[in-house]
């Protein structure tokens, strides 16, 4: 597959720019390029600028509002609900983080709820900037149905991502990041776009069947991680995310990647705990005695670690896309655009 490098400013740019030309506030655009190109840069593909397409095309069919402001409510001291406005879940994440930011140190935890939200892309995004700030971060999402009920053959509940990171003296966060499927469905998007089998295991077609075509694959259902544990945890997020939000669960959501239908309006949950006002001053010492343990033992790593050399690579040398995607992103950024008048409102 060939690719066309480029400076990580020159994809921003391109981003934001094929998201104003179709309906979208240079704000909103600038939070998402800024969340696409770090899923692109940390190996997400399926997360990162393989989504502009689709975004760009509800943002102008107004499935998403590319216009909305994002809104945070207090309902505690340290909790907040946050409503996206049917907008892009970005913004709105933004709001949430730096809501919690302001008022969880010296409170020990907080909880942050967004509805009427859209698709939030890497989860471990979100929650590292929690730990940048010195707090340790948990992620809870739902997204549009994908996987089926345990015993059941008719998707309910969405992949549903959680994420987890924590701060280290001395070290980038420790973050964790999965969906509950056995792999996020953007991979088999992205197979689907490239007409490429997926392995086995992954997914099931429509009448439940095992299948290796992705297009068949999207017609059915994902397979959870964990089997009947997995599928139980599934649910446990559906209502973490959802039900806590007022949001659309995953068989109420409409799709993530056409521009048909009503706003998906999905839900995510954030939760900030300060470590050092719970497990004091020797936190740190714990939390680093520890992972020295787990990296004692042969062939062993940390969640992420390879994340650091791929954002100083991206830095230094730019960020390789398929020709072919960026040839569409150049065509969408060059569109006349839609509703320009009322764009940056």
């Amino acid at each position: 597959m060939s690719t066309t490098r480029l400076t990580t400013e020159e994809v921003r740019h391109l981003v934001v720019t094929a998201l104003v030309v179709h309906a979208t506030h240079p704000r909103n655009a600038a939070s998402v390029a800024t969340a696409l190109l770090a899923a692109e840069i940390d190996g997400q593909a399926g997360h990162g600028l393989s989504r502009v397409p689709s975004y760009a095309a509800q943002a102008a069919s107004g499935k998403v509002d590319g216009r909305a402001v994002p809104s945070a409510e207090a309902v505690g001291p340290s909790s907040w609900r946050v409503d996206a406005g049917h907008g892009f879940a970005y913004p709105a994440l933004d709001l949430a983080i730096e809501r919690l930011a302001e008022s969880v140190p010296g409170r020990a935890i907080g909880i942050a709820s967004v509805g009427r939200s859209h698709h939030a892309g890497q989860a471990g995004f979100h929650v590292e900037r929690l730990a940048e700030r010195g707090l340790i971060g948990l992620f809870f999402g739902n997204s549009p149905k994908a996987i089926a009920p345990w015993g059941g053959n008719l998707p309910l509940f969405g992949t549903n991502p959680i994420a987890f990171a924590v701060p280290r003296r001395g070290h980038p966060p420790l973050v964790i990041d999965t969906s509950l499927s056995k792999v996020a469905r953007g991979k088999i998007m992205l197979a689907a776009r490239s007409g490429e089998p997926i392995p086995e295991g992954w997914a099931l077609d429509a009448t439940g069947a095992a299948t290796t075509d992705p297009q068949a694959a999207l017609a059915g259902s994902m397979l959870p991680m964990g089997e009947a544990k997995g599928a139980a945890l599934v649910m446990m997020v559906e209502i973490l995310s959802a039900a806590l939000a007022g949001a659309h669960f995953g068989f109420e959501a409409s799709s993530f990647f056409d521009a048909e239908g009503a706003p998906p309006g999905v839900g995510q949950t954030l939760i900030a705990i300060h470590p050092e006002s719970l497990g004091g001053s020797h936190f740190s010492d714990r939390l680093e005695i520890l992972l020295d343990a787990v990296l004692a033992q042969s062939g062993t790593r940390l969640p992420g670690a390879g994340k650091p050399e791929r954002r100083e690579q991206a830095t230094r040398d730019g960020v390789g896309i398929p020709t072919a995607l960026h040839a569409e992103l150049q065509a969408l950024a060059s569109a006349k655009a839609h509703d320009s008048g009322n764009a940056s409102r």
